[in-house]
């Protein structure tokens, strides 16, 4: 069932002199149980799509439609927990504002702060508990008002990568007791990958069709997308029936299977280049420059008819693997047909 759904949405900034398109014809829905990632970089539109579905902005064109009744909560960057009230008090608040009577709002509150664990801190205030309690007592007072469904804005993205990691799992654990659906968002692809089901990829306000996770990592479509996944080899590609021709590298690569006609640009993973001497897409290379990383080696290569101002090809190997290459100045790589991204720009 639908809970959710943005019909060809669209936002405009207007000032005196400009306009910034943040949001630009935007369609999908949102159905009941399910996680979707909207995720994107920095400044794509995602947070401004946060508050078109909360009503704090209209939309420019288009319409966000939703279940008659639908109530949303919202859980900011930060938890916004009020210092001077308790726990309990803090979680009671969404409550107090929707004039909840007193005996009902503490009935809930204690109800909610018994089943997610904080019974115990009820009486504590934010300052005395752990970040990873803060977190939970934040998304404890969203789903106090009983929302049919739940955004979260990039609840993470302000703190390293050790307590992202307990809050996380913490945050997992508070989630799967709640029936509604959930649209997170990000700009951790990794994050998005463990939580969510299926993903919007947001790129300078305009949204790629919604896809499952397993798509956005082998088949993203885009450049956009596939950046979002991880990838860091391009190249301009020409199609030619099962293979594609990379000018810039001097080098055709056999896909596997017809190439549609409007691939423009070829993706590879790092870990997809292998050295090998020999088979199909190899690629002899040269190698330009060798960085030693916290757990592997990232190689610089330069394949032997590149143009001087074609893009390197970035592979990446254990460090026990590359110290055991026989050369680690010259040497032939390949790519395996089903590991070439056939991307759209």
């Amino acid at each position: 069932m639908t809970v959710m759904k943005f019909d060809n949405v669209s936002k405009v900034f207007y000032t005196d002199t400009s306009e910034t398109v943040a949001v630009d014809k935007l369609c999908f829905e949102i159905n009941k149980g399910e996680f979707v990632a909207l995720i994107g970089p920095s400044g794509c539109g995602k947070t401004t799509i946060l508050s078109l579905v909360c009503g704090l902005l209209a939309p420019t064109d288009g319409k966000v439609v939703m279940n008659d009744g639908a109530k949303v909560g919202y859980m900011l960057q930060r938890d916004q927990l009020f210092e001077w009230r308790t726990i309990q008090r803090n979680v009671m608040l969404g409550l107090e504002i929707q004039h909840i009577k007193t005996k009902e709002n503490v009935d809930h509150a204690n109800m909610l702060l018994e089943k997610y664990g904080l019974w115990e801190f009820r009486n504590h205030y934010p300052r005395q508990i752990s970040g990873g309690m803060r977190q939970r007592a934040a998304l404890i007072r969203t789903l106090a008002t009983n929302p049919d469904l739940l955004l979260l804005d990039e609840p993470f993205s302000a703190l390293d990568s050790y307590l992202k990691y307990q809050l996380e799992l913490e945050l997992s654990d508070t989630l799967a007791r709640f029936s509604g659906p959930v649209l997170w968002v990000t700009h951790d692809r990794g994050e998005a990958w463990r939580n969510c089901r299926r993903v919007c990829v947001m790129d300078h306000g305009a949204a790629e069709p919604v896809m499952d996770m397993e798509t956005l990592f082998h088949r993203p479509g885009t450049v956009s997308a596939a950046r979002l996944s991880g990838c860091k080899n391009y190249a301009a590609a020409v199609p030619e029936g099962e293979r594609v021709r990379i000018p810039g590298w001097g080098v055709t690569l056999n896909c596997g299977g017809p190439v549609p006609p409007e691939v423009r640009v070829v993706g590879i993973r790092s870990h997809h280049v292998r050295p090998a001497a020999e088979g199909e897409n190899a690629v002899p290379c040269t190698v330009e420059r060798v960085v030693d990383d916290v757990f592997g080696t990232i190689v610089l290569l330069r394949p032997e008819n590149a143009a001087p101002e074609a893009p390197l090809l970035r592979m990446e190997l254990d460090k026990a693997d590359w110290a055991a290459l026989p050369d680690r100045e010259r040497l032939t790589v390949s790519i395996a047909p089903a590991d070439i991204l056939l991307l759209r720009e």
